[in-house]
């Protein structure tokens, strides 16, 4: 059993889409969706495309193709997004399992009645689709045209399109089931007060001790967690396999140059621009290194092992509470925008949280987007470290961008990964101002510097990491099928360029690969982590020189969802990423703030003495 903390009860309301897993409009609503797309079938099969009318439609029918398939795809997402939230929430419940299944496959059928719609417009020459995209009538729509002809290379035929949809539901997306519902139901032992009593903690719940002042607890913790994952070694092993070569298969059938070049080309970035930010990633590891240094001698340690880098600088720290959390995310977004607190705190008033830890709950925290005529929910599993108050704050920067992105139309909604991680990193940064600016004890200064510094590190170094594990993997997966000890020497090697010989990779660590979610879910999702850090620090600088004339060309970024390309959106605010000084200037923050925690422990330490 878990233990209870202050966000006990604090669950989604999930009415505002439907009554519960069995809600009568659930089912009508695909019904109706379905028949709906029958008609769209019927009506537009054959008017985008044809040998007869080789340029196209009038911008007037193909802008009420649009709208159209639009409507439908905001009613059909609706069901969608019920069922995933209702799954993560109680992975082990047989009736949300089934409702998860049922609508996928529905939801599958409905594609494939669609599919024609996107695919007659791709087989329209370029210039009959240049003329479409220029046109007034279609402006509305010109970002999404656009975007969906950069496809034009890798997609199939239409009988092609539909099998691989129908197969999806019994393959990688079942493979990326089953990996939840294993990760959920995995529990980790652990005798926390040397009792001989032994617990039982969640994923998170054993992950969150990492970061305890007791260095026994947290070598404990380290131990039970990757003890526990190696006991699944071949599964894990098996499913990352699997879905690797499932990626590998669909590369070679849409004509992908390598594993990346799907993720860059949906984040519409260029891939020398992601080698470039890597690159200059990499050549900045020394400030890590520095860093690690002096943690470890705040810690009077040699050397840092794996389970140290997390530990706070104090011998005890207080529970935070969910409550106090709120409090402080509220105050911080409302000194940076009133309207920035209003949204956050309607998740608060009106259960679109879900906080409290739990047996079979989805383990870590995210912001699922829903429609523009809806409103997004938090997950996170709350378990009173201070750390949760920062995760409360990226989570609930991610729903502010989608509020305020709101008056876009459904296929302009969604911003690219890389610009998606804008407002949750920001978020996390007036948070961190916030409550350092309330503080005048050295000593408490210096454990919150540090605790943001790491916080970065994890964001813009350890994320790196993971997209050169990532690339190592699907190189070595192209020889032959990996072994578990293969991918636990690509991470090593991969941690090893980071860690250098500041921090220890202790044993059992070589298994940290196999709980990252995002290696099964979305493949290289991790270095728009690292984009949206280093973007956020790039431009809380600017925040910091122009002050308030700074919040209204943010916010219109915000606002501006998947509008335009990522290069458009970011001259709101005056960035280039083709520029590695651009890249250099956020590491040149974390640089300085660096410098500053190394300030603050000599006069710490002076004050100890």
């Amino acid at each position: 059993m878990t233990s209870p903390t202050s966000a006990a009860g604090i669950a989604w309301d999930l009415r505002d889409l439907f009554a519960g897993f069995d809600d009568p409009a659930l089912k009508a609503m695909l019904d109706q969706v379905s028949a709906q797309a029958e008609t769209f079938a019927t009506t537009y099969r054959g008017t985008i495309h044809t040998p007869d009318a080789p340029d196209g439609p009038e911008a007037s029918h193909l802008r009420a193709g649009l709208e159209e398939l639009e409507a439908l795809s905001d009613r059909l997402y609706r069901p969608m997004i019920y069922a995933s939230l209702l799954f993560c929430s109680d992975t082990r419940n047989p009736d949300y399992r089934n409702l998860q299944q049922h609508v996928e496959q529905r939801q599958t059928a409905i594609r494939n009645l669609l599919l024609f719609f996107e695919l007659e417009w791709l087989a329209l020459s370029d210039e009959a689709a240049r003329r479409l995209v220029d046109d007034p009538a279609l402006t509305t729509y010109r970002a999404y045209l656009q975007s969906a002809r950069r496809y034009q290379p890798h997609t199939l035929t239409e009988p092609e399109e539909r099998i691989i949809n129908e197969k999806e539901v019994t393959g990688s997306q079942a493979w990326k089931q089953f990996f939840t519902e294993l990760m959920s139901s995995l529990s980790f032992p652990i005798d926390l007060d040397l009792d001989g009593e032994t617990r039982r903690l969640t994923l998170d719940q054993v992950i969150a001790l990492m970061r305890n002042p007791d260095r026994s607890v947290r070598q404990r913790a380290h131990a039970t967690l990757y003890d526990t994952l190696s006991g699944q070694s071949q599964t894990l092993a098996y499913v990352y396999n699997t879905l690797l070569q499932d990626h590998l298969t669909a590369d070679r059938l849409r004509h992908y140059a390598d594993p990346m070049a799907q993720r860059h080309l949906a984040n519409q970035i260029a891939p020398e621009v992601v080698e470039t930010m890597m690159d200059v990633v990499e050549q900045n590891y020394a400030i890590a290194h520095t860093f690690f240094g002096l943690k470890a001698r705040l810690l009077n340690l040699p050397c840092l092992q794996i389970y140290d880098q997390y530990a706070p600088l104090g011998d005890h720290h207080e529970p935070v509470s969910y409550h106090q959390s709120r409090d402080t995310v509220l105050e911080a977004f409302g000194a940076f925008d009133e309207e920035f607190r209003d949204i956050a705190a309607a998740f608060f008033e009106r259960g679109w949280i879900d906080a409290e830890v739990r047996e079979g709950k989805c383990g870590g925290a995210f912001c699922q987007g829903s429609v523009p005529s809806s409103h997004p929910y938090v997950l996170c599993n709350y378990t009173e470290s201070p750390r949760d108050t920062m995760v409360l704050a990226h989570e609930l920067g991610h729903a502010i961008h989608f509020w305020l992105s709101r008056k876009q139309t459904l296929f302009n909604f969604y911003p690219t990964l890389p610009l998606a991680e804008t407002a949750s990193v920001f978020g996390e940064m007036l948070v961190f101002e916030h409550v350092l600016n309330q503080q005048e004890d050295r000593a408490a200064k210096l454990e919150l510097v540090c605790s943001k510094v790491q916080d970065i590190f994890s964001t813009i170094f350890r994320q790196n990491v993971l997209t050169r594990f990532e690339q190592a993997a699907f190189a070595g997966r192209v020889q032959s099928r990996l072994t578990p000890e293969q991918l636990c020497a690509c991470w090593t090697e991969a941690n090893g360029r980071y860690y250098g010989h500041a921090v220890e990779q202790t044993p059992g660590y070589e298994w940290g690969w196999s709980y990252i979610p995002h290696f099964i879910n979305t493949p290289f999702y991790c270095y728009s982590y690292v984009f949206g850090e280093l973007l956020v620090l790039a431009l809380y600088g600017v925040y910091r020189d122009e002050g308030p004339s700074f919040i209204p060309r943010y916010k219109a970024l915000l606002a501006s969802g998947g509008s335009q390309p990522p290069d458009d959106l970011l001259k709101l605010v005056g960035v280039d990423p083709r520029d590695p000084s651009f890249w250099q200037r956020g590491l040149d923050e974390l640089r300085r703030l660096v410098a500053w925690a190394a300030q603050l422990a000599e006069g710490w330490q002076k004050d100890e003495e």
